[in-house]
Formats: structure tokens, C-alpha cells, sequence
């Protein structure tokens, strides 16, 4: 049993091993990163990929390994000996040397495998552990493309963000120094001055939060992409048409196919992996067969200078044929634990299905619930804008007060800011919800 599964392990035991990490080259940096280029660079460069690619070929050892035990196994033992005393034999009661204080051997060995169960087990799923292999790299591939598309998305609309204080600190700067001539000139009192100042303060404090936030959200996409430590940021790129497009271009008519999800696709290889241990199981009632092919050379003298000079062969082929007979029921049982092992994984599929559909209930009522939140909160951003333009003037025209033109200024930052946070939050659940759906590819 543990033969059978040894091959079997091999296959499954890389999802298990422990990450390594690889540094990268120093030149292998990009110069302007547009999202498609993100991906393609973490896809080359990630550890965990690197890792997966090196599982892949470890695997693919593995098959070949075993699967070479099908060629004939040629051996050679060879031996020389002296002895020191010749052994003893009695012979009518007489003791007497025997041999001779030289000799020699050299021995072929052929020995070819005909039938055997871990052979056909071998053969009959290296295709599958294989694809096993190769399902486990696709599958980190899929996760490094929607965490690398959510850090990039994290990055731009954070550096919008800080755009939008930067503009709003400019606008709080001009209106601290009207309200402080203002205040000079004795036209107003230090209230209107007090609140412009507050105001602004808040501003930088903002501005200087999110521009943290901004480095340690470079550092985290870098840690996902692979991208060297002494690089710099990455200059990422972006267009602004092409981002609003992709928040509302996923249909969301669209439902959910369990063949399209690659956990399904593993759990697909690995029910063909358990069909096949059932039957490994099932054929240990047959009998192993083997043929061999055995030639020997010995060589014997008394005088070690002249051991070589004769030689006395001989060979012998046969085969050979194993059987056990009587295991305690050891088979039987083992037959019995594969089959409830297959009948296992088929309660699997019942609950990958059951959680496959709540990921993708979920996935698309928090997309449509962002999405609404999105076209709400920029209808609120050109609503600010024109309440902020007409209450400047008539501030200007002493129509309004100052206060209503601070808390305009809020409201429009507090809008644009809101702005940005939603149109992460609708591509962030999109890419959810394109997992869910099985679409998101690795394809770049």
C-alpha cells in the first residue's frame, strides 16, 4: 500500500511544501507599467509561480522515474577475494583444504518487469498526475492575477485621491488667505480666519495619511509582482476612459459553470487519481511477473599474477512469478478504504458546488451593490461641484457666508474622496466575482 501511494503522494505532496523565495535581478525593472504589464511581470517573476514551475518539473521527474522501471534493469556485481587461510572440508574423516587462495566473480544481471501493479499504476496515471501539477501552478497564476489587479487598481485610485486633497489644499490655501486679509482689514472677524485654517490643517492631515498609505500599497503590489526591493516604485500607467469602461463592463447576467473553476478541475484529476488507487488495489490479487537474464564469470588460481588467465562462466535465464497468497484480509480492506475514499470525494464535489454558489451569489450582489454605489456617489461628485461653484459666488457677492463655502469645500472633497473609494470597491468586487465565475484567466 505504501508503494501505491508513494507515487500518488508525490504528485500531491508539492501543494504542500514550504514557500521559497528567489531574488530577483536588479535590471529586471519596467519603465512604465500599464496593468497587462504588471501581470506578465508577476507571472515571470513571483516566487510562488517560480515555485510552482519548479513542482512542475519535479513531477515530471517523478513520472519519468518510475516509469522507467518498464527498461530492462542491467546490474554488475563484481568481487576478488584472497584468502588467508583456505576453509576446511573432511572428507572419510579426514580433514582436508579446499579451493584455491585466489578467485573472482563477475555477474550480469538482466532483469525485465513484465506485470506488475506499480507499473501499470504508473503508467496509467502520469497523464493525470501531470495535469494535477500543472492545475496547481494555474490555479496560484489566477490568484497572483487578481491580487497584482487589485493592488494597481489600490494604487491609482489612492493616487487620485491624493490629486484631489492636493487641489482641495490649493483651494483651502486661497480661501486661509482671503479670510486672513479679510480679517486684516477688519471686514470680518477671526472666526471665518480660525475655520480656514482648521480646515486646511485637516486637509494636510489627510494628504499626509494617504501618501503613507501610498508606500506601503507600492510595497505590498512589488511583494506580489516579485518586483526587486531596490527598484524603486513601480511606475505604473493608467488611462482614465479605459478604467471607467471597466468598471461597468461585466455582464451581469451572466452564471456560474462549475467546469470553468479550476477547483473543480483539480478535484476532477483528483477523483481519476483515486479511480486509479481503487484499481492498483483491486489488482493486488494478480501476480507479479518478471523475466531475468544472469551471466557470471569466475575466475580461480593459486597465484594471484595468474588469476585471469582462466576463466570458468556460466549463465541462466528464468522467470519469475510472485504471489501472495494469504495477507490476513490486508487486500480486501484496502479495496474497501479506496472505494470509500472515491465515495469521498464525490461529498467533495457536493460541497465545492454548494460553496461555488454562495461565492458566486455573493460576488454578484456585492458587485451590483458597488456598482449602484459607484453611479450614486458620481452624481454626488457633479452635484458638489456645481453647489461649491455657485455658493464661491456668492460668497463673493456677500450673498453667502464663509461657512457655507467651507462646508461646500468639504462636501466636494468628501464626495471626490468617496468617488475614488467606490470605483476601487466596483473593479475590486469585479475581479471577485470573475473568480467566481471561473472567467478570470492567466492568459497575458
Amino acid at each position: 500500500m505504501k508503494r501505491a501511494f508513494y507515487f500518488l503522494a508525490a504528485a500531491c505532496g508539492i501543494m504542500l511544501s514550504p514557500p521559497l523565495y528567489a531574488q530577483q535581478p536588479a535590471d529586471s525593472v519596467l519603465t512604465s507599467a500599464t496593468l497587462q504589464d504588471c501581470i506578465r511581470y508577476a507571472l515571470a517573476h513571483q516566487p510562488v509561480l517560480k515555485q510552482s514551475q519548479l513542482d512542475e518539473a519535479i513531477t515530471d521527474r517523478t513520472v519519468k522515474s518510475k516509469l522507467a522501471d518498464w527498461y530492462p534493469q542491467i546490474n554488475l556485481d563484481y568481487n576478488i577475494q584472497h584468502y588467508l587461510e583456505l576453509p576446511t572440508s573432511i572428507f572419510g574423516g579426514n580433514p582436508t583444504k579446499v579451493g584455491v587462495a585466489n578467485t573472482s566473480n563477475a555477474a550480469f544481471g538482466l532483469n525485465q518487469n513484465i506485470f506488475t501493479r506499480d507499473l501499470l499504476l504508473a503508467s496509467n496515471t502520469a497523464k493525470a498526475v501531470r495535469k494535477q501539477s500543472k492545475q496547481n501552478t494555474v490555479r496560484n497564476q489566477i490568484d497572483v492575477v487578481a491580487d497584482v489587479s487589485k493592488a494597481y487598481y489600490d494604487i491609482l485610485l489612492t493616487n487620485q485621491q491624493i490629486q484631489v486633497l492636493d487641489e482641495d489644499i490649493i483651494r483651502l490655501e486661497r480661501s486661509l488667505k482671503d479670510a486672513r486679509n479679510q480679517y486684516e482689514s477688519g471686514t470680518v472677524d477671526k472666526i471665518d480666519y480660525k475655520r480656514a485654517s482648521i480646515s486646511l490643517n485637516n486637509a494636510r492631515a489627510q494628504q499626509k495619511s494617504a501618501r503613507e498609505l501610498l508606500t506601503a500599497k507600492q510595497v505590498y503590489l512589488k511583494q506580489l509582482m516579485g518586483y526587486p526591493e531596490s527598484a524603486g516604485n513601480v511606475p505604473l500607467a493608467y488611462d482614465t476612459t479605459q478604467m471607467l469602461q471597466l468598471v461597468t463592463g461585466e455582464d451581469t447576467t451572466l452564471t456560474s459553470d462549475y467546469q470553468n473553476r479550476i477547483e473543480y478541475q483539480q478535484l476532477q484529476t483528483q477523483q481519476s487519481l483515486q479511480k486509479a488507487n481503487l484499481q492498483y488495489n483491486k489488482w493486488s490479487f494478480l501476480p507479479s511477473v518478471s523475466a531475468f537474464v544472469n551471466y557470471n564469470f569466475a575466475w580461480q588460481n593459486q597465484t594471484f599474477s595468474k588469476l585471469y588467465s582462466t576463466d570458468y562462466p556460466n549463465s541462466l535465464l528464468g522467470l519469475k512469478l510472485s504471489l501472495p497468497i494469504f495477507q490476513g484480509g490486508k487486500r480486501i480492506h484496502n479495496i474497501k478504504m479506496a472505494e470509500l475514499q472515491l465515495q469521498r470525494i464525490d461529498w467533495d464535489f457536493a460541497t465545492l458546488k454548494n460553496q461555488i454558489n454562495t461565492q458566486y451569489a455573493q460576488a454578484m450582489a456585492t458587485y451590483k451593490s458597488n456598482l449602484n454605489d459607484f453611479n450614486t456617489l458620481k452624481e454626488n461628485v457633479a452635484m458638489a461641484q456645481d453647489v461649491y461653484n455657485m455658493l464661491q459666488l456668492q460668497y463673493k457677492e456677500g450673498i453667502k457666508t464663509y461657512l457655507d463655502v467651507l462646508i461646500s469645500e468639504t462636501d466636494l472633497r468628501t464626495a471626490q474622496l468617496s468617488y475614488y473609494n467606490a470605483m476601487y470597491q466596483v473593479l475590486s468586487s469585479k475581479i471577485d466575482l470573475q473568480k467566481a465565475l471561473g472567467t478570470l484567466t492567466a492568459n497575458y
